[in-house]
């Protein structure tokens, strides 16, 4: 068959993989065991459950074969459940389809020597390049008579032929270079499968050449040793294990370098019986907001696997979460339709969400390591304010935000704590910079006036903060809508506001259709203007969000102008008689108050031309 080249940034990531990770080689074993176990988990169930493979005869296992003293060859076998052209094409032929791009930018940076990075594009396999000059891969999926070979180098491209396996499985066959050398040593070999994979729930079966005798009575010897536990890890009590098990079993699963920030690991006996081992990774999934996110928990049946590409064992904000869930109460053949629609994984997924919310509680009475949390998945967390109705409460003890008043983080139990004893809602202002809204002019007021307002910049706040609905009793207000401005206005303000009635008609007429209404500020100190938006329209950002989405067919923005009595320009508008400069003044206020906004004009060499005539006339 002829030669496939790989994609361009493909070829590019190869190189560096080979080139810059050395420091990290070893993890290539780990990737290759956990690839292996993976196949042999899914022909495990597909033995139990399909017709076609019920009668296979299947004992799972994983052998590791080195030639230390010949070739310099590794060669890695699994009898599960293989791959044919198709698969190998796809498998092999395509590197972290979503994300390649991405990964070779932050590789080719300062994460150059992280071989973290390694797993979570999905590049795993590819680690073997760190070791070998060639690595061919023969496989035959299960079911099938035909097998089918992949060879690389892991430069010039990669070719796939016809081949010959005695059954199903895959054998992956590593050339060593000279750096890869040192694992041409069975020692070493037995000692990182002890150190990453020792928890495999399949033995894995070393195989050596061994010399004995000396001279003439030297002769050399087979050897093979089962060199890992076997045993699900999940399944042994807490009191026998070690972190340093927990964490490279994380590894294995997560294919993350990184030990995880938080594992959770469960057992319930009683009306159901089920083991959990949640983890929570230490830095957020790279693809934990993309549409087609990769779910993080495995599903196994009496420690069968099930399935790890079932979305709902868990709610969408919780997709952070890695670990596994196994039942004893399922049936193995319990398929995705009824798999969402069975009361008993009902069940176990509601304790599920509870206990990881509760371990959350717990961390975040942590303050610095609950920061590091917050830091990675705040946002998330925010998500499930509008889509777990019953764990919202849970949820806004959890999520925590920006302030005026504070440094850091804040929870709304602390602003609540923290409220003057008069004031009569929770104020925000969201956005998607908080730079940008701690220069905002319409916090002046409220910083005066000693009130803290929470800084809300997740675009998904603009979305979430207005269906939370009170919190105790208390309802939030946006400051940039009409409705909070009430809340600031004392009686001398009001009689402000008379008096300001002129200016504001005479805006009003200049502006015509363009603002929903002219009114006099009770917020604004240094600024002369401001937008809001009226409690029953869309904000700005709100408006930019819905047109990123696709909804093109909204109405016309049309905002109310703030002005700001006391300023000096609107008080020189109020006292002045020239037609022309009071309409271009007019303009200007509105026009400044959108750039603050960050919304675009539309034209704007008309502001240009009417700011240059007002800037004339000053001189």
């Amino acid at each position: 068959m002829a030669k496939k080249k790989f994609k361009t940034e493909v070829s590019q990531l190869l190189h560096l993989l080979i080139h810059s990770l050395y420091s990290h080689s070893e993890i290539f074993l780990r990737e290759l065991v956990s690839n292996a176990s993976d196949a042999l988990d899914k022909l495990n169930y597909l033995t139990l459950t399909d017709d076609a493979l019920k009668g296979l005869d299947f004992s799972p296992r994983i052998d590791i074969r080195v030639d230390g003293a010949g070739e310099g060859t590794l060669v890695l076998e699994d009898n599960g459940i293989g791959m044919n052209e198709a698969d190998l094409a796809d498998a092999l032929g395509t590197i972290a389809r979503s994300g390649t791009r991405s990964f070779v930018e932050q590789l080719s940076g300062d994460a150059k020597k992280d071989s973290n990075l390694i797993g979570k594009f999905g590049v795993g396999f590819y680690s073997c390049f760190m070791v070998a000059d060639s690595v061919d891969v023969i496989s035959r999926k299960a079911g099938e008579d035909s097998a089918w070979k992949w060879t690389s180098d892991g430069s010039s491209g990669y070719s796939i032929d016809s081949a010959e396996r005695e059954s199903q499985g895959t054998t992956v066959i590593l050339h060593l270079n000279d750096a890869g050398k040192e694992y041409a040593s069975h020692w070493r070999l037995q000692s990182l499968v002890k150190k990453y994979s020792d928890h495999i729930a399949f033995p894995i079966h070393m195989h050596w050449v061994e010399s004995e005798g000396e001279g003439d009575e030297k002769k050399d010897e087979a050897k093979t040793e089962q060199v890992n536990a076997a045993s699900a890890l999940w399944k042994r009590p807490k009191s026998e294990l070690k972190d340093e098990e927990y964490n490279e079993f994380y590894k294995t699963l997560s294919h993350d370098g990184e030990d995880p920030m938080l594992r959770i690991h469960t057992r319930a006996e009683g009306t159901l019986e089920y083991t959990t081992l949640f983890y929570i990774p230490s830095k957020a999934p790279m693809d934990m907001f993309h549409a087609d996110y990769k779910p993080g928990v495995k599903l196994y049946v009496k420690r069968v696997f099930i399935t790890d590409d079932e979305k709902e064992l868990l709610p969408t904000y919780l997709r952070f979460v890695r670990g596994v869930i196994d039942s004893e109460d399922l049936p193995l053949n319990v398929s995705r339709e009824i798999l969402q629609q069975n009361r008993v994984m009902a069940k176990i997924r509601e304790a599920s969400v509870k206990k990881l919310l509760s371990e959350f509680k717990k961390l975040s009475e942590k303050p610095e390591e609950y920061a590091t949390f917050v830091e990675q998945y705040n946002r998330p967390l925010k998500e499930g304010l509008y889509s777990d109705w019953a764990h919202k409460d849970d949820l806004l003890s959890l999520v925590r935000y920006k302030s005026t008043s504070v440094d850091g983080w804040t929870s709304l139990q602390s602003y609540k704590d923290r409220m003057k004893e008069d004031q009569k809602a929770i104020y925000y202002l969201a956005g998607d910079n908080e730079e940008t809204l701690r220069k905002s002019p319409l916090l002046a007021a409220y910083k005066e006036k000693g009130i803290e307002v929470l800084i809300m910049a997740d675009e998904i706040d603009e979305i979430v903060t207005p269906m939370i609905g009170p919190f105790q009793e208390m309802e939030f207000k946006a400051i940039n809508r009409s409705g909070a401005l009430d809340d600031l206005k004392t009686e001398e303000d009001k009689k402000k506001d008379e008096d300001a009635a002129p200016v504001l008609k005479k805006i009003k007429e200049a502006l015509g259709d363009m603002v929903k209404d002219v009114v006099s500020s009770a917020r604004l100190a240094d600024a002369p203007s401001c937008l809001v938006s009226d409690d029953a329209d869309p904000s700005a950002q709100m408006r930019q969000m819905l047109k990123a989405m696709g909804q093109t067919d909204l109405p016309e923005a049309t905002f109310i102008l703030e002005v700001n009595p006391e300023h000096p320009v609107v008080k020189g508008l109020a006292a002045s008689e020239d037609t022309e400069l009071d309409a271009d003044v007019a303009q200007l206020l509105y026009e400044q108050a959108l750039l603050v906004e960050g919304v675009s004009l539309k034209d704007p060499v008309a502001f240009a031309s009417r700011l240059n005539r007002i800037t004339a006339k000053a001189f």
